[in-house]
């Protein structure tokens, strides 16, 4: 028989309350995680103010005038997080504090999304990327559940229910058994997919997570037809519920410029493969059952990879006035992904993250893409088939390494970096304005600033909810934020991107974008991925 579905129950009483106030301030001081030194940073009292603000009894606010989307970050007087005028954030969960049933929370926070609960409460599911090979300098331990897949593997996923209030009521384990949850994607039956970033034995598979129904037997089942491969990302296509993947595949080495020669025209039978280019895919799963449910998934389905169109273009001659270049989608085999994605010519990326599909668009990006290496945004568009290179970072003050991306409700492009020195959250309007939205000041054990990870919104699109990774820290955070608008988010899946981040295309090129009858973003993604059509 299932687990009972969660109900809304009383919010932990003042002892608990008190445990994780006294169990932040320890975690602060050690200076294991939480920086000792960053907290001396800031005002007296830092330390307190965090533990204050996790035990949800502290709210703090900024403040005044107003420029670009939101206004220019105002410094956090704790030296936490800075965000815009108007917005305040609270601390909602923090490794190393308590689960509900005593346990610890475990650590390195990633992706996450947020789900409707019962009574207009809200249901958290939020990954923990943690491999065997990492556990030994972790403070908590890893995700213990009841139901694991495979016993002895250290991650999993969580859940946090949040009652109409928005305070925590219960934190428990939802998927245990699974190892290095990276992103995954919420489907529109309000579960989770998550995402094993991972090719080890056993490991490399997707997993879908009820957090209504936690640890059930449906969250220990890996869905072998998405494949076997190092999964980072999924996002489905709520008008046809086909599952876009992306890939994150560390192996080989990150190309010192994209005209470099393409992985796919490389015989992956060379033992030097590995040695000469780095090569991630984005891949489709279209089930075979699209009734909508929970273990849906599970009936199977046909697993394909993205490349470009069979007509031979790597002549230009070859190509014919009005030809509309278009991404053919190619069977793969499940139980070896990857391998057979390279061999049947995929269009290869270097290390694809976190994705969205909203407004008509399925958006993904690539961390270590562009000329820069500073990242890039594409976009796939179903209805005609089309693959765009949307935004290219030209500028570090712009774009720096873009990891997990969500369209936000009211449809800005939201991206958090994992890059060097200072990670933000961005964000990118449908007209093209470029905002920083949040900076923290948390130190991991390294004295660097964790990663963001796990930007989500809740139903109503009233409160943003993001990680840290290291230290694992969750907030939620609330302000002026736009209406929720679907014509926003069609926009943003077919505005045009802003100039300075807008790929570098030559005259050349853009006229043979006309001449072909394709789109200036669809002519740069071809070029960057080897097909001269110029």
């Amino acid at each position: 028989m299932p687990a009972p579905r969660a109900r809304v129950a009383r919010a932990p009483d003042g002892a608990r309350q008190q445990e994780e106030q006294r169990m932040i301030t320890r975690i602060s001081w050690t200076g294991r995680r939480f920086s000792r030194r960053t907290f001396l940073k800031g005002a007296g009292g830092g330390a307190a103010a965090l533990a204050l603000a996790a035990s949800g009894g502290l709210v703090l606010p900024v403040g005044a005038a107003t420029t670009a989307r939101f206004g220019n970050l105002v410094a956090d007087p704790t030296r936490v997080l800075d965000l815009p005028p108007g917005f305040k954030y609270r601390i909602i969960s923090a490794e190393g504090l308590k689960l509900s049933n005593g346990a610890p929370v475990p650590s390195d926070f990633d992706g996450m999304a947020a789900f409707p609960g019962p009574g207009g409460s809200v249901y958290l599911v939020r990954n923990h990327e943690l491999r065997a090979e990492s556990s030994g300098d972790k403070i908590a331990p890893p995700v213990e559940g009841r139901n694991p897949y495979m016993r002895g593997a250290i991650g999993g996923t969580t859940g946090i229910l949040l009652g109409p209030d928005g305070k925590k009521v219960r934190e428990y384990v939802t998927n245990a058994g699974t190892v290095n949850n990276c992103a995954g994607g919420p489907t529109p039956w309000n579960t989770w997919l998550t995402c094993e970033e991972d090719r080890s034995t056993n490991h490399g598979y997707v997993f879908e997570v009820d957090p209504a129904d936690p640890e059930n037997d449906l969250s220990k089942t890996p869905i072998r037809a998405m494949g076997f491969f190092s999964h980072e990302a999924a996002a489905i296509d709520p008008q046809t519920g086909i599952v876009y993947l992306t890939e994150d595949d560390f192996r080989g080495k990150i190309p010192e410029s994209p005209t470099q020669e393409n992985p796919q025209i490389l015989n992956p039978e060379n033992p030097d493969y590995n040695q000469i280019s780095r090569a991630s895919f984005l891949y489709r799963f279209v089930p075979n059952d699209t009734s909508r449910r929970p273990g849906a998934l599970q009936q199977g389905g046909k697993l394909q990879v993205a490349k470009l169109d069979e007509r031979p273009l790597y002549n230009a001659d070859l190509a014919e006035p009005g030809d509309r270049f278009a991404v053919r989608w190619v069977d793969v085999n499940p139980d070896d992904a990857h391998g057979d994605a390279l061999a049947k010519g995929g269009i290869a990326f270097n290390r694809l993250e976190r994705a969205d599909f909203a407004g008509g668009a399925f958006c993904f990006d690539d961390t270590a893409g562009g000329e820069k290496r500073l990242g890039q945004v594409y976009r796939y568009l179903p209805a005609t088939n089309t693959l765009e290179l949307f935004y290219e970072g030209t500028d570090e003050n712009d774009m720096e390494s873009p990891d997990n991306i969500v369209v936000a409700p009211w449809g800005d492009l939201i991206f958090a970096e994992d890059g060097e020195g200072e990670n933000r959250i961005m964000g990118i309007t449908p007209g093209g304005q470029v905002y920083k939205f949040g900076v923290h000041h948390l130190e991991n054990k390294e004295g660097d600033t964790g990663e963001f990870a796990g930007p989500t919104f809740s139903p109503d699109g009233r409160t943003f909810f993001v990680n840290i990774q290291e230290p694992g820290v969750t907030f939620a955070i609330t302000g002026p934020f736009p209406a929720p608008s679907a014509a926003a988010r069609r926009a943003m899946a077919f505005a045009a991107p802003p100039a300075h981040l807008a790929p570098t295309m030559s005259g050349e090129l853009l006229e043979a974008a006309e001449r072909y009858g394709i789109s200036p973003l669809t002519a740069a993604a071809y070029a960057r991925h080897g097909v001269p059509l110029a």
